[in-house]
């Protein structure tokens, strides 16, 4: 990768950059902790910290010091494993899954491929977005997403032919399908199959209340699709929950209310309100057929406001919800550059935008915006952060951010808003991490490198796709 590949003044990543690389290499002609990727939070968690809770002279009340967060004695890290992994003292690693290889009971082995192995299809290319299920028998399902660009794909890149590209797109197969591990109690893996496939450039999305998993398409005329985690199948697509470049989607079951990023760098924020039918009061799920797409303004003193306060925030029924929102943009509308992960926790909707390097903060009863981290603003040691992307919150409040680039690092945002490095991925700088998401029992944390590989020697590198199960110590 070359920096000249990157626009002089614009902050796309990895990620765009090798949206280029592909197309031009011709690639186009080929063919709770149980929650991922926008969670839906969980009963008796602590309450999030957010900026409307300090008074004016900056110091936390008592209430908010006392919140220490799972992460918060977590020491510095360590020298790389033998899986390329830097990490704490009393954590370690196994490698789960590698692209072209069939996933293997006891992970995957350092020294090389293996024969034989899990299920009937080799792991996908570019393992992004991810989440976890539980299975009755004590058990669990990791899914995956694979990000494979396609024709949809270079509007994305270059605006202008988003209206060429997404019709081209509708005839077109995709590339990109959604792939599960299924582990038993002890952390063995027994099975492996395809929940969907013939989509594009597969980024983000989430579990469901009702243990589905939603994942998001990444271009300007991209679709949500619904998937069964329990069995092999194709998923259904879900249009009610708008065009645009999907990157990920949270819940909040209480409201009944879905909150949706998109990935552009005049992205908006949205919301889903659910039609009375498609979401009854007491129902255990949504349809998800019908319902309202709303876009966020905020008011006040305006966006950049919100770095040093609460904005007041109001919601807008969008412009012709099934076009392309990127052609229906409601000019009173906010911008946000490059959405990125997304999770609702306590009443908080926390976003990131990888283009300004910034964590926000949705209170969603009294319908404000802050920005709770800025890259930008940020003072050592609490400037370690960069390449925001996925989100993970724990039900102790911790942020678990994900790096495009930066750093290849997992750094964990206390209550008290201090920073701390999970752990990092050494070796692979054209990757990103992604797919952050936990084992039922909270004492296995699985990520993705998602252009990590085997290097032919024993060790890992760049390549197309690897995840990581991250083993915690007793007690934490």
């Amino acid at each position: 990768m070359t920096q000249s590949l990157i626009p002089e003044g614009n902050r796309w990543k990895r990620r765009d950059v090798l949206r280029t690389l592909f197309f031009t290499a011709g690639a186009v002609g080929s063919a709770t902790w149980l929650t991922g990727c926008g969670g839906s939070g969980s009963d008796g968690a602590v309450p999030p910290v957010v900026a409307g809770d300090t008074p004016e002279t900056g110091d936390l009340p008592e209430t908010v010091e006392k919140l220490v967060g799972r992460f918060a004695d977590i020491g510095p890290l360590r020298a790389p494993d033998v899986h390329a992994v830097r990490t704490p003292e009393g954590f370690a690693t196994r490698v789960v899954a590698i692209n072209g290889e069939l996933p293997q009971p006891q992970g995957m082995a350092v020294s090389g491929p293996q024969t034989g192995g899990i299920g009937n299809r080799p792991w996908h290319i570019f393992p992004d977005g991810a989440g976890v299920v539980a299975r009755d028998n004590g058990g669990w399902i990791y899914i995956s997403n694979s990000e494979v660009p396609g024709v949809g794909s270079i509007g994305f890149t270059y605006p202008e032919l988003a209206g060429l590209t997404n019709i081209v797109e509708e005839f077109t197969p995709g590339l990109a399908q959604v792939g599960t591990l299924v582990f038993d109690p002890d952390g063995t893996i027994v099975d492996s199959y395809t929940i969907l496939s013939g989509t594009t450039f597969n980024c983000a999305g989430c579990v469901t209340p009702w243990k589905t998993w939603l994942s998001c398409e990444e271009f300007p005329n991209g679709q949500v699709w619904e998937c069964d985690p329990f069995q092999p199948g194709e998923g259904l697509a879900r249009p009610t929950l708008g065009f645009f470049s999907h990157e990920a989607i949270a819940i909040d079951p209480g409201e009944r209310l879905l909150y949706l990023t998109e990935d552009m760098p005049d992205g908006r924020f949205y919301r889903w309100v659910p039609d009375p039918s498609d979401w009854p009061e007491g129902s255990e799920r949504a349809a998800l057929q019908s319902g309202r797409l709303q876009v966020l303004a905020v008011g006040g003193d305006g966006v950049e406001a919100a770095l040093d306060s609460p904005q007041p925030i109001e919601w807008l029924d969008v412009q012709n919800p099934h076009e392309p929102q990127h052609e229906n943009r409601l000019p009173e509308s906010t911008v946000f550059d490059g959405g990125e992960g997304v999770w609702f926790f306590n009443g908080i909707v926390y976003f990131a935008t990888k283009g300004d390097d910034r964590i926000w903060a949705v209170d969603t009863l009294a319908q404000t915006i802050e920005v709770i981290y800025d890259r930008a603003t940020a003072v050592a040691p609490n400037d370690t952060l960069s390449g925001v992307d996925n989100l993970f919150v724990t039900d102790q409040g911790d942020i678990l951010v994900a790096e495009d680039g930066g750093d290849m690092q997992v750094v964990v945002i206390l209550p008290d808003r201090t920073l701390k490095p999970l752990l990092q991925i050494v070796g692979q700088d054209i990757s990103e991490i992604a797919g952050i998401a936990f084992s039922p029992d909270g004492r296995r944390m699985y990520f993705t490198s998602d252009r990590g590989g085997r290097d032919g020697f024993g060790g890992f590198t760049n390549g197309l796709g690897m995840v990581y199960e991250l083993i915690l110590p007793e007690g934490l």
